[in-house]
């Protein structure tokens, strides 16, 4: 049994130990979701008769602690009824109604078929800008492999997949279970199987201000232009040896930006002493962005999605890049404070 302060006690020792929930639950403003939310609840309701589901913002926040911890949906009904740090986080009291797995999966599975996840990363974007934190000192720009269960395919099965092809001996339970978009790529002599999650950050601030999800065969220079930033304060971009072709360096020229992209050695040619501190120099701005992957993949633990079909990795990749988003926004506003 609870006793009347004992919860609270608890509490307090949480924060003392440190709690990163307690400072993002204070400073992030999340209320600027909630107009963007309530959307899903215009389209879904058709009258105002029977009850009214779950508080929207609380789904949402619920999506947050998922993308923070990297949680299955059971794991995270679970946490959210198990650790007093999540309930709190959530607004909720030890016998409040908590949201299961079925329920927190719609959610989600709404925010994917709309594409609201990139709707809400663009939202706080501009709150971001709006509260000085405007993208500055220029723009880094790489991609991470997110890798996918691997599927267990026949070699026949997979060579229709490539061509977009229906597998016609597939059951329909076969078919949600199989996920015809994930690709093989082969990076450092390993082989991995699943998605990219292509990056723009700034230099200053160092948040992600804009992503591509594609799947993991796509080279990463297809989608390096797109990702830029007009509204950054500098035309100076960064990026890794993988951007380096004649024709990017065009387009960069062309566009006035100025480009810091490392230089590679080809075959027969090795990089001369010069280039080599060149690469040095620049890799000391490029690895900003090293730091936003290593936060996903160790805190956040997110080298793995689980979902089948671009959609709904897209949706699960957008949510944890405006995760990384909230609590970056905590940690910087919180020094200032």
């Amino acid at each position: 049994m609870f006793g009347l302060f004992d919860l609270q006690f608890r509490l307090n020792k949480i924060d003392r130990n440190g709690d990163p929930l307690k400072a993002i639950n204070e400073l992030v403003p999340w209320e600027e979701f909630r107009p963007d939310l309530m959307t899903l609840r215009e389209k879904e309701r058709k009258s105002n008769a029977g009850a009214k589901g779950y508080d929207l913002l609380l789904l949402f926040k619920a999506l947050v602690l998922q993308s923070l911890y990297n949680l299955s949906d059971d794991a995270l009904e679970q946490q959210i009824l198990d650790r007093l740090s999540f309930m709190r986080f959530l607004g909720l009291a030890v016998g409040s109604d908590v949201p299961d797995a079925k329920t927190l999966w719609a959610f989600r599975d709404q925010l994917a078929k709309t594409g609201l996840e990139r709707t809400l990363f663009e939202r706080f974007d501009a709150y971001l800008r709006n509260q000085g934190f405007a993208a500055r000192k220029g723009q880094i720009v790489d991609a991470t492999i997110v890798q996918a269960p691997k599927q267990r395919n026949q070699p026949q099965e997979n060579e229709k997949i490539k061509e977009g092809k229906v597998i016609t001996d597939w059951s329909v339970n076969q078919r949600r279970q199989k996920d015809t978009d994930a690709r093989w790529k082969q990076k450092n002599g390993k082989n991995y199987f699943g998605y990219e999650n292509h990056v723009q950050a700034d230099v200053q601030h160092k948040f992600i201000r804009d992503y591509k999800v594609t799947d993991a065969s796509v080279h990463d220079s297809q989608v390096f232009i797109e990702l830029l930033d007009e509204k950054n304060s500098c035309r100076e971009v960064w990026a890794d040896s993988a951007y380096r072709s004649k024709k990017i360096l065009s387009e960069l020229e062309e566009l006035g930006y100025r480009e810091h992209v490392q230089r590679k050695k080809t075959r027969g040619r090795e990089l001369s002493e010069r280039e080599r501190r060149g690469n040095r120099t620049r890799s000391r701005v490029r690895s900003r962005i090293e730091h936003i992957f290593g936060v996903q993949s160790q805190r956040m633990k997110s080298t793995l999605v689980r979902g089948i079909g671009i959609v709904r990795v897209r949706c699960k990749i957008g949510l944890r890049n405006l995760a990384y988003n909230l609590s970056r926004f905590a940690l910087l506003r919180g020094s200032v404070s």
